[in-house]
């Protein structure tokens, strides 16, 4: 991959035009505009996500600066102090722009700096509680919106929100609405990947220790052993056995045993909750598992039908097929990578 440093930013679909930038200066600037109480997850996530892919590309590839309608010291939501520049109002706009959650966020101090990044075509990505504080403000857009699932049930509560979804990230005009948290190492590595070969992505997502680098337009995930309608505990533990031990599937003789209840109770329990029995339920949760994989990773298939417990390519292939009327091979069927993937 050649080195050069292109005078057009391309991230998330959009085009940031810059003027000729001196030798070995960025290929991205990003900018974090964060406030009192900001999540220090999703900073470190960030932060930490840059420094590394400059590290693996083995140049300065990536820049990043923290800004705030609060300069100097702001404490995050963990006590953690960070020192921020001022955010200028119609000034030093990066190429991308992140704003942060976090405990104490008001959109009146960051609202005006997306929309002129909006008028320049900039990027800008709004994470968690940011995101849910964008929806509330602009309910009537038509595109679609996401944040943190806990915080989709009480929007839809609370007021009229039809594009929205519990995907990782949605786009719609020049603006990113994402789940933040946990999923926002993620979310830059998607920002990032059109600036750094496939491998690097790979080697980016080891160094991070992802598991999966998944799609933006994958769903977040929901535990459905809290689901509400699972009264008994010991049922739910059930459950989570099931979810733990995906690679290596336990019989049910094991798993009932380690909850204290005979396979008798398991089954009718199952049946009057799920209407199938629990190792109906087990397979399909690891058919779901390896469908994530197929779709949402580059994982080699065999490696996929080991880590979700089928004893080969073939044994996985039927399973998904049974279940999705359609084979590993035509899920997994593209042409390139493409982990930001936003629905017109």
């Amino acid at each position: 991959m050649s080195k050069h440093v292109p005078q057009i930013c391309r991230l998330n679909g959009e085009f940031a035009v810059s003027s000729q930038p001196p030798e070995n200066a960025p290929t991205c600037r990003f900018e974090v505009f964060l406030q009192r109480g900001f999540d220090v997850v999703e900073l470190a996530a960030v932060m930490n996500t840059l420094k590394r892919a400059n590290a693996i590309t083995g140049d300065k590839r990536f820049s990043c600066r923290i800004i705030s309608d609060m300069p100097g010291l702001v404490t995050g939501s963990t006590q953690m102090l960070v020192r921020a520049e001022p955010a200028i109002e119609g000034y030093g706009f990066g190429d991308v722009m992140i704003v942060l959650g976090g405990t104490h966020i008001h959109r009146e101090g960051w609202i005006r700096r997306v929309r002129a990044m909006q008028r320049q075509k900039r990027p800008v990505v709004l994470l968690s509680d940011a995101a849910t504080a964008f929806i509330r403000a602009t309910d009537s857009r038509d595109g679609r919106v996401t944040t943190h699932w806990r915080d989709v049930a009480l929007l839809k509560e609370q007021g009229y929100y039809p594009h929205i979804t519990t995907s990782f990230a949605e786009q719609s005009d020049g603006v990113t609405t994402a789940a933040g948290g946990g999923g926002t190492a993620e979310l830059v590595i998607g920002l990032i990947s059109p600036h750094i070969d496939p491998v690097e992505v790979a080697e980016l997502g080891n160094e991070l220790l992802l598991p999966v680098i998944r799609r933006s337009d994958a769903e977040q995930p929901h535990d459905i052993a809290a689901n509400a309608g699972l009264f008994d505990a010991r049922v739910t533990e059930a459950i989570k056995l099931m979810e733990e031990n995906m690679e290596d599937p336990l019989p049910m003789t094991e798993l009932t045993r380690r909850v204290g209840l005979s396979t008798r109770h398991v089954e009718r329990v199952f049946r009057e909750v799920f209407d199938e029995t629990p190792a109906r339920f087990y397979k399909r949760l690891r058919v779901r598992r390896a469908r994530a994989m197929i779709e949402e990773t580059l994982i080699p298939l065999i490696d996929v039908a080991i880590a979700t417990g089928f004893c080969s390519h073939n044994a996985l292939s039927r399973a998904v097929r049974d279940e999705y009327g359609s084979t590993p091979s035509k899920m997994r069927a593209r042409k390139s990578i493409t982990l930001i993937n936003h629905k017109p």
